[in-house]
């Protein structure tokens, strides 16, 4: 078994530059090969066009290969953040690329000949949450280490003081949502279903052609009504300029690759309805999507006449005048939180808001109270519950509050929200249907134009397995286990009869295991966290991504420590290494000074446990102590305070990678196992000791100018090799190794 450790994007990939050649080094002395795979952003677009690509150019599909892998017993993949591209992320890597000579088509928005179609195919094959439902073979299981937790206990992060007179409240949907009008059923047999949209007069067009199910698989199907959201849309805004709060947006346009944009579209619009009610015309005549958010509206204003331009520029300003004030990405750059789908993402946004007492920042770069708005009701009441719960009891305290580890259904791509390929906006009033092999209509829905309908599927072994883990967890730890189910919604209904059946084949004796809705749920776990206790959280897959950013970020001050372990079905194991919502926030700053404060605490962690799981299924005592001393060495990383500084000059992520690799060696030569090792790696624990104060200088000194990457999407490696590793001393003490 080989440990697979992925290149992927922005300051994760950075920090590979850094990080890999240590890790390298230490685990070849233990027999460990360690290989690398390049599923970035720009390399999964590159292995979509072998043929147009030059022999030198061309690159394997990784991820393809590493799908394959994780359906073996050999799988041990390390997995760090990855993009999870929206439409102008894609396009602006697809740009990047064409500008260093990769002669790659441009994204189609509306293809119409065949070479098109297959480019648009080729494209949404990248886009969004592209790289987790393939490589997710398993359930995951993600907690925060106990030496992470101590520590967060210790030395506490901050936390802004609630109020209980705030205005910050959730704003969501009552009807016409995709929660509303879900329907769901379990199929008794296997078979193929196909999705047919059906016309006024009767005319049929296939929207997917036909698709293998399984028996036992779970198939639903939602609708978000346009007329209702953009009704709900302009009501949010007027009473956001009542209350005087800021109007903000929150929703996944990465994951919900399909759904999302076209929602956010519709608050770009609503919000900025004059301007569209009057220049509509002339903003689509220049490619204007406001999909794209408000910053491809005012690009796309270059194009106009000068005249043109001014007017929809005042527009634009009348707009800001007369609406709410909009919560900021950037105040000082005027960023808005309508500029870009990407930009705010709901599992990052509002635990962030959370903690700063529930509120957002405005144009003056002040907090403000805010309005939340968060479309779909499925799981708003899990962010409506927190404020609340702050707003009567303060803001937790990370020294005394509980830890919620999550037990998340994903394997086999679980859905819970509809896939890119099962989500369409509808193009004429009719009926959207699902059908299956002889011509039995299954689920259906009225839709009208402009109406977004999606279907999702869920097999029956994953949720097995689910229940499995979950009761193992919990039996773990002592700890309850909460399965976050609301048996009034369609999907959730067809979850819980699983649930309670494979429940009942469990020993659960002396366990708590509870199956609650969404908000008794989160008042459940929020009063045991107050009050110390812990509480697995069991979700799906949205609530899994949801929970393992509030919680830890609130609990540890980031999502970035947590460690997510992922056991495979058929007996791999993949590792992933924590949240990269700040990851573009870190390049920023390392371009323009030379410093990356990007943690890579989470790479240490799922590192680790990957050593440790190759020395089982290898027989490999030697991979179990390294595993167990870089478990050592973070600990005093952390306790050490050597994790990366906010400020230039001072350590950052390279230099963290430095005491990661002075405390290993230094572990590996103080451990008494074997003696062998403890004598190759004394050497090494001493000379890096005997080096720091020159390695560290080396480190710091480069900093405070700025650099030159070659690019983001697809950086120079080897420009980025010498800004990443600029300590010649350390360099050279590794190489030696």
């Amino acid at each position: 078994m080989k440990v697979i450790y992925t290149y992927t994007d922005e300051a994760p990939a950075l920090a590979t530059h850094s990080l890999l050649p240590i890790i390298e080094a230490f685990a070849g002395k233990a027999g460990v090969d360690v290989e690398t795979r390049d599923i970035s952003l720009a390399g999964r677009i590159l292995a979509q066009f072998p043929d147009r690509l030059t022999d030198a150019q061309r690159v394997p599909d990784s991820l393809a290969e590493l799908g394959d892998l994780a359906k073996t017993p050999e799988a041990n993949i390390i997995k760090l953040p990855n993009i999870s591209a929206s439409i102008p992320q894609l396009k602006a890597a697809i740009k990047e690329l064409q500008g260093a000579g990769y002669d790659i088509p441009d994204y189609p928005e509306d293809p119409r000949t065949d070479s098109e179609k297959a480019a648009r195919a080729s494209y949404d094959a990248v886009k969004g949450s592209a790289v987790n439902p393939v490589l997710r073979e398993g359930n995951s299981d993600r907690r925060a280490p106990a030496s992470v937790k101590n520590f967060a206990r210790k030395h506490p992060h901050s936390m802004g003081e609630w109020s209980g007179e705030s205005a910050s409240h959730v704003a969501t949907m009552s009807d016409g949502d995709f929660r509303h009008s879900e329907v769901s059923l379990t199929l008794e047999e296997p078979t193929e279903l196909r999705i047919e949209h059906v016309a006024a007069d009767g005319t049929v067009t296939v929207l997917k052609p036909a698709f293998p199910v399984l028996a036992g698989e779970i198939v639903d199907a939602a609708v978000m009504r346009r007329d209702a959201l953009r009704a709900f849309l302009a009501e949010q805004i007027a009473d956001a300029k009542a209350k005087g709060v800021l109007f903000s947006v929150h929703l996944k346009a990465t994951m919900m690759k399909v759904s999302d944009p076209i929602l956010f579209g519709h608050a770009v619009e609503t919000y900025f309805s004059d301007v569209f009610a009057q220049y509509g015309e002339d903003l689509a005549s220049v490619g204007a999507d406001p999909d794209d958010g408000l910053a491809s509206v005012l690009t796309a204003l270059e194009k106009l006449p000068a005249e043109k331009r001014e007017a929809i520029e005042k527009a634009i300003t009348a707009s800001y005048d007369s609406g709410p004030a909009l919560a900021m990405v950037d105040s000082d750059r005027g960023i808005t939180n309508l500029h870009v789908p990407s930009d705010v993402i709901i599992d990052a946004s509002m635990p962030a808001a959370i903690r700063s007492s529930g509120q957002m920042w405005n144009a003056k770069g002040e907090q403000q109270d805010a309005k939340f708005v968060i479309p779909d009701s499925s799981y708003a009441a899990l962010y409506d519950e927190t404020l609340a719960f702050c707003r009567e009891h303060g803001a937790f305290d990370p020294t005394t509050m509980g830890t919620v580890p999550n037990v998340g259904l994903m394997a086999q791509k679980a859905e819970e929200y509809g896939s890119h390929d099962k989500t369409f906006e509808i193009a004429a009033a009719g009926t959207v249907r699902v059908v299956d092999a002889a011509g039995t209509t299954l689920l259906e829905h009225e839709v009208a134009e402009g109406d977004v309908w999606r279907a999702c599927q869920t097999k029956d072994a994953p949720i097995r397995n689910w229940v499995q883990l979950a009761v193992s967890r919990a039996r773990a730890t002592g700890a309850p286990a909460v399965f976050w189910l609301d048996e009034t919604r369609g999907h959730d209904a067809e979850v819980i009869g699983k649930v309670r059946t494979y429940l009942a084949e469990e020993d659960t004796d002396g366990l708590t295991v509870e199956i609650l809705p969404v908000a008794e749920a989160t008042r459940y776990t929020l009063e045991r966290t107050k009050r110390g206790e812990d509480t697995i959280s069991v979700t799906g897959n949205v609530l899994r991504d949801y929970l393992t950013d509030l919680f830890p970020i609130m609990e540890l001050g980031t999502s970035a420590k947590m460690l997510s372990i992922v056991p495979l079905m058929n007996g791999g194991g993949l590792f992933e290494t924590g949240a990269g919502g700040s990851a573009p926030k870190h390049v920023q700053q390392l371009v323009r000074e030379n410093h990356l404060r990007w943690d890579s605490l989470g790479e240490f962690l799922a590192l680790a446990v990957s050593l440790e799981f190759l020395a089982e299924k290898d027989d490999n005592p030697r991979a179990a102590l390294l595993g167990k001393a870089l478990d050592d060495a973070t600990g005093k990383l952390l306790e050490n305070g050597k994790s990366p500084s906010r400020r230039a000059g001072e350590l950052d992520n390279r230099g963290s990678h430095f005491y990661v690799a002075l405390y290993w060696a230094q572990a590996l030569a103080e451990q008494t196992d074997d003696a062998e090792l403890a004598k190759i790696f004394a050497p090494l624990a001493e000379r890096l000791a005997a080096e720091e104060a020159t390695i560290v200088d080396e480190l710091n000194s480069v900093q405070g100018k700025p650099v030159d990457l070659g690019g983001y999407y697809y950086v120079d490696k080897a420009k980025t090799d010498e800004i990443m590793r600029p300590s010649t001393t350390l360099n050279e003490t590794i190489a030696a190794f």
